[in-house]
């Protein structure tokens, strides 16, 4: 389906909304990035070496290049493990609070996965290129203390990852053995809900003149958490050893994962008084007609601990290896193999539908249901590809051709047990055991599901530079086959992506961007009876990034629209005449600014960003804020007594976000460190938090809430040799 860019016309056109919207967003961006740019270049005189660091990609990051964000025609935020460190990141949505554009607790607090949206959609995560998380719930955590940083690349990928979301990819970075660590670090940390945890990072130099080193990566923790008699404890071992000299990089990383524990989520009734609260409304008054007087407290485990646990396990075992074939062609290659399983099994009160309150006028439970699961999968997956650095009369050009190969099969033996009936109190809970299903009946209703997807993509990617214009050119075909209890799925897609953008002398960078994704659907369409096409997005993007030379100041605003086509009919489509079931689409548009300072001994780091969703029905998407906005600010003093001294402050806003008749309210959060640096030693104090703001990340019109993150507050104290 051709996408139609925006012309000058059609951006006049925006809606009322949108203009406000992008008014605001200016409104707000441009005396904040003037005050920044008086204060320093006042103090510039003074401090001439003084940066804003900004993170950046390389070979095995979310562009697959190490080309400088600056000079990328795509919006891409980088996330290094100190950032996310100091704001108390616990988790990978943690670490996307204060990214234009993310959701990261999409979905409350959580102990089961991550569950970021960018841009309004579901994303894919990888882990040093290769994708790491299949099918549902069988794959193991990251944990964030094995990271060096995280990377989002917004907007379609398809072109350099296959098969994919229009929203974007998660990139994350593992610690790796090299020659450029190799000290030691153990960590202690103690926290609320009894977190205790201890890390450590060590590296080594082997042969003694850095071609040969090493790095053991570890991490264990027991965990309770804010949800009752729910866990989080995690085992992690990640050794890595490096080979390295002036033409060749060859490293082996293992990764052994253990996590055990329960689900945080627990599908919390929407049980509110009078239909609303100062976080949920509720526009239809049949759902509230038999609510409890008030909502359950906020760490109600509405399962039982004698059945519910969720525990994975996973082996991983990774290879890098780059290679100078010669002083302008190199050879890159990422594999692995990953082996995951998970038991899954937890009760939750009982969705009934049509309106029908889930537990009675004094808390009574109608029905639980239960859900057991064990569940598995394996993954092999390669990705190769020749980088070559070549010019053509006034065109120098970086070109990446590469082969990307996997071959992931998952299966899962489920039992759902719906509606049975309980005798269970959401204002007085009682974990007896004595309503769990017993292990025949459990066994009876289990069934089995598995998945062996085959794909392979071969793509070519060119980035041009002619005097101030950089151009980027890329095109991919994919061709997949997946095998399923449903049938054998068989197709293939091409990928393309285009961009350009200019470097100015004064450091104001222009870009423009179009890129393009597919999505596999298994089955056969009902009307057509051929296999169902793959879901298609496409993007169009425009930016500017911001580095002006000798001021500490970057800044990177876009505006977006993505068209996301072949999913399901809207409801309003029906009839004997329509074409197919895949012709619904969906529309977003965006705008999103990112800025970060630095003057003197002070640091800032600000998002702002606004989204306008549209789902084939003409609704908005669910569980999406429309607008968000965060501000991070740290001081840490570089001469006189207070040295070593460090503190920092931020707060996050996201606004209201709906589910056909529920309305979720927004929050705005606030959290804040203080540290200290000694010779060897460092400690902090975090707190996410602070003022305990009770919140829901989303409520659901099936009739459940999904908690926010409590106040949280984790010592930490680093002792580096």
């Amino acid at each position: 389906m051709p996408f139609n860019a925006p012309s000058s016309s059609s951006l006049s056109a925006l809606s009322v909304s949108q203009t406000k919207s992008l008014l605001k967003s200016a409104a707000l961006a441009l005396p904040l990035l003037f005050s920044l740019s008086q204060v320093s270049a006042a103090q510039d005189a003074s401090n001439d070496d003084e940066v804003v660091v900004t993170g950046s990609v390389s070979t095995f990051g979310a562009t697959k290049s190490d080309i400088p964000i600056l000079e990328t025609a795509r919006s891409i935020s980088v996330i290094s493990a100190d950032e996310f460190l100091e704001r108390g990141a616990l988790t990978i949505d943690d670490a996307l609070n204060y990214t234009a554009g993310v959701v990261g607790d999409t979905f409350g607090f959580s102990t089961r996965g991550d569950f970021p949206r960018v841009r309004g959609l579901d994303i894919p995560e990888y882990l040093d290129n290769i994708q790491v998380l299949f099918g549902n719930y069988n794959n193991t955590r990251s944990d964030v203390y094995t990271l060096e940083q995280i990377e989002v690349l917004k907007g379609p990928a398809s072109v350099l990852y296959g098969q994919g979301s229009p929203g974007g990819v998660l990139n994350t970075i593992s610690k790796q053995a090299n020659k450029d660590y190799l000290s030691n670090e153990i960590t202690l940390e103690y926290g609320t809900h009894n977190r205790a945890q201890i890390g450590g990072d060590f590296g080594l130099d082997l042969s003694g003149d850095g071609e040969w080193t090493a790095r053991l990566v570890g991490v264990y923790r027991d965990s309770d958490t804010q949800i009752d008699l729910v866990e989080d404890n995690a085992l992690v071992i990640a050794p890595s050893v490096t080979f390295q000299n002036d033409r060749t990089r060859v490293t082996a990383l293992v990764n052994y994962s253990e996590r055990n524990g329960d689900t945080a989520q627990q599908f919390t009734p929407l049980t509110i008084s009078g239909c609303q609260s100062d976080d949920v409304t509720i526009d239809a008054p049949t759902v509230c007609a038999d609510a409890p007087l008030t909502a359950p407290d906020s760490g109600l485990n509405v399962g039982d601990p004698n059945f519910s646990d969720y525990d994975t396990k996973s082996t991983s075992i990774t290879l890098f290896l780059e290679q100078e074939l010669t002083e302008n062609l190199r050879f890159e290659a990422t594999a692995r193999q990953r082996n995951s399983d998970a038991e899954y099994r937890q009760a939750w009160i009982t969705f009934l539908g049509n309106g029908v309150p889930r537990v009675t006028s004094d808390g009574t439970a109608r029905a639980r249901s239960w859900y057991d699961s064990i569940s598995d999968s394996e993954q092999f997956a390669i990705d190769a590809r020749f980088r070559a650095h070549i010019d053509t009369g006034p065109l120098s050009h970086e070109i990446l051709a590469g082969i990307n190969h996997q071959n992931v099969g998952t299966t899962q033996q489920a039992a759902y047990l719906y509606g049975l009936p309980t005798t269970f109190n959401v204002f007085n809970p009682v974990y007896d055991g004595s309503e769990v299903p017993d292990s025949a009946t459990v066994e009876a209703s289990r069934g089995d599901d598995f998945s062996d997807l085959k794909s392979t993509g071969y793509y070519i990617n060119d980035q041009m530079s002619v005097g101030d214009f950089v151009l980027t050119a890329g095109v991919r075909f994919d061709e997949f086959e997946n095998v399923s209890p449903s049938g054998t799925a068989e197709d293939d897609a091409i990928s393309t992506s285009f961009g350009a953008l200019y470097k100015s002398p004064i450091g104001l960078n222009p870009y423009i961007s179009y890129a393009e994704s597919f999505n596999p659907v298994i089955g056969v369409d009902n009307v057509t009876g051929d296999p169902l096409k793959p879901q298609e997005g496409e993007q169009i993007e425009f930016g500017v990034k911001y580095q002006p030379a000798g001021l500490p100041i970057y800044l990177t605003a876009a505006y977006f629209e993505i068209e996301q086509s072949n999913l399901a009919n809207p409801s309003a489509l029906t009839g004997q005449d329509i074409p197919s079931q895949q012709e619904g689409v969906a529309k977003i548009d965006g705008f999103e600014i990112q800025a970060q300072a630095k003057f003197g001994d002070f640091d800032i780091d600000g998002s702002l960003s606004m989204i306008d969703t549209q789902d084939p029905d003409g609704d908005r998407f669910t569980s999406i804020p429309e607008d968000q906005a965060s501000v991070w600010g740290g001081w840490s003093p570089s001469a006189g007594p207070l040295t070593g001294f460090r503190l920092g402050a931020g707060a996050r806003y996201f606004g209201h976000n709906v589910s056909d008749f529920v309305r979720t309210e927004g929050a705005t959060l606030i959290d804040g460190m203080i540290g200290y640096d000694f010779d060897d030693v460092s400690v902090t104090l975090n707190a996410r938090n602070i003022f305990d703001k009770e919140y829901y990340g989303t409520c659901l019109s099936r009739g459940d809430c999904f908690i926010g993150e409590s106040r949280t507050v984790v010592g930490r104290v680093a002792y580096r040799f």
